[in-house]
């Protein structure tokens, strides 16, 4: 009898959470709704903002986020001197999934690449941050004809020792993801969130009226959740599968990393990358952490007018 209360009361805690997580869904997506418009890609919905005119220069967020991260500041003033397109990723922000196992980084690349297209990107110069560098790889190593330059702000390149998150292992798994993911979205208090939206700017401040701006609330809804810890968890295997390939990129890189990075270590990542690739130009940013295009934006748009110049040149 016990243990049918138990089973029970675990039901209908499930399914409060299941309530709430959805009114917190509604409530996030009134507060910050599409702030572009949308292009399909085979079926898929893909959501986008175009500002400036001026050669094509594409952004791609990293994990946890959305475009906005690109609109806070970066974009209006790469706008100034060229047309930039900042797209979310397949399951983050307001571009569809592609399907439920979470998208490979070559699916987001193939999927941001052919948006690129449909809307008339010529050649664009692509620029990364964090997983989004790492998708911008995919990009250059499957379809390198269509694109001129790479610039890769603290982004994952190279296999690494190390395990994921408790908490990724669990939304990512097959069983405990679905499980646990409604009792996080309806639960989870907006000062966790500000928390750990502020310590991915470690040792840097987050800049004011940027957790306003960035709809984090967006990043709790269950399907981001999940498909956020499935891109996680197919990391580690496909970035050591892709290194494999970045000898035979030809296309003029740009890499800024911050020697403070304790998310993504310059030393494991970029300066392998900048060994292994001629045409690859590294900055090493003193003191800073994981989120150059903020703490040092201007360093990370030079390197935007850096890639751009060698790639007319080349």
């Amino acid at each position: 009898m016990l243990g049918l209360y138990v089973l029970g009361g675990a039901v209908a805690a499930w399914g409060l959470s299941h309530l709430r997580a959805t009114q917190r869904t509604r409530a996030a997506e009134a507060a910050f709704p599409p702030e572009g418009q949308f292009v399909e890609v085979d079926g898929t919905r893909v959501h986008y903002v175009t500002r400036g005119k001026g050669p094509d220069v594409v952004l791609i967020h990293g994990m946890s986020g959305n475009l906005r991260d690109m609109t806070f500041s970066l974009m209006d003033r790469l706008a100034q001197d060229y047309r930039v397109t900042a797209f979310d990723r397949p399951g983050m922000g307001y571009t569809d999934s592609l399907h439920a196992g979470g998208e490979t980084l070559v699916e987001q690349a193939t999927l941001l690449m052919k948006a690129s297209r449909a809307l008339g990107l010529a050649q664009p110069v692509v620029m990364g941050q964090s997983y989004g560098g790492s998708v911008a790889l995919a990009w250059a190593v499957e379809f390198p004809e269509t694109l001129s330059a790479l610039v890769l702000v603290a982004s994952p390149s190279h296999p690494w020792d190390g395990g994921m998150s408790w908490l990724y292992r669990i939304n990512s798994h097959r069983l405990l993801g679905p499980l646990a993911i409604p009792f996080e979205a309806a639960w989870v208090p907006k000062s966790y969130i500000k928390k750990a939206i502020a310590g991915v700017f470690n040792p840097q401040d987050m800049p004011p009226g940027y957790d306003a701006h960035i709809g984090a609330d967006l990043t709790i809804r269950p399907g981001a959740l999940r498909a956020n810890a499935l891109h996680r968890a197919g990391l580690l295997d496909q970035i050591s599968a892709q290194a494999q390939r970045y000898s035979a990129l030809a296309m003029p890189i740009e890499l800024i990393h911050g020697n403070a990075d304790d998310t993504v270590p310059l030393h494991i990542h970029s300066e392998p990358l900048a060994a292994k690739c001629p045409n690859a130009h590294l900055t090493v940013l003193e003191g800073i952490g994981h989120m150059p295009h903020h703490a040092r934006e201007g360093a990370v748009v030079e390197a935007v007018h850096r890639a751009h110049r060698r790639a007319v040149r080349s």
